[in-house]
């Protein structure tokens, strides 16, 4: 199978990270639109108009599948790519709050969402854990951990002072962190330090590969997936941090 993974930039490596390691698909296409990044602070219609001229590019490209690993177009265009796609389009945002479900028995667990601002409003985790029957849910806006991750300060003071800076004012010590940006995997060590080993973070890449794996029948295949790499902007430098980052 030939599989798509977009986002809005370089962070949905860290998703693609996770089904490489899956071993799911012979060929992945994996593409950022690293000239129009961030998608966090645009409004929902430049959103689903980015998110739409992204799919005529999966569809040239003849892909059997569509992960969308961006949080912001999985809340605001994923429907809408749906319908006009004729292959399976799946978003991080489901896969995440089936993960909740899976990790979490207990309806009474706290759970903190942490995103970029547009993911927050858009309030897509809140009413699908809702929905789900959890209801000690807060959702926090952490952008500056965007830019921090892609300076590479992954650990240490400055991004302890972050840390204290969004979440000093919590209600609560989450039972679950939900990491709904594709950066967030990249700091994951330190907020498990920061938290403590009792909070359970949910990933999106992990998230989407156990959804892949309950809902789809995919073989494992023995070799490496072929990877290509496109941007619409500097494709030479997301090939650098996919280097580091896979």
């Amino acid at each position: 199978m030939r599989l798509g993974v977009f986002d809005s930039g370089v962070g949905g490596l860290s998703v693609l990270k996770s089904l490489l390691q899956a071993k799911f698909f012979k060929e992945c296409i994996y593409y950022g639109d690293t000239a129009r990044v961030p998608y966090g602070v645009k409004d929902k219609e430049t959103i689903i108009k980015f998110s739409l001229e992204a799919l005529d590019f999966f569809k040239k490209e003849k892909v059997d599948m569509l992960i969308i690993a961006c949080n912001t177009v999985s809340a605001y265009a994923l429907e809408i790519l749906r319908a006009n796609a004729s292959f399976p389009v799946i978003g991080v945002i489901d896969a995440g709050i089936l993960a909740v479900k899976n990790s979490l028995k207990n309806k009474d667990s706290k759970i903190l969402v942490i995103a970029t601002q547009a993911t927050v409003n858009s309030h897509a985790y809140k009413q699908g854990l809702l929905k789900s029957g959890f209801f000690h849910i807060e959702e926090k806006a952490t952008g500056l951990f965007v830019p921090m991750v892609e300076e590479g300060i992954l650990k240490g003071k400055f991004l302890n002072s972050a840390f204290d800076y969004y979440f000093s004012g919590l209600s609560f010590k989450p039972d679950a962190l939900i990491l709904a940006c594709t950066h967030f995997p990249l700091i994951a060590q330190s907020l498990q330090n920061y938290f403590g080993e009792k909070t359970k973070l949910i990933h999106s890449g992990e998230a989407i590969v156990w959804q892949l794996n309950q809902e789809y029948t995919l073989a494992k295949i023995q070799q490496e997936s072929i990877v290509k790499f496109y941007a619409s902007s500097d494709v030479e430098k997301l090939k650098k941090i996919a280097k580091l980052w896979l």
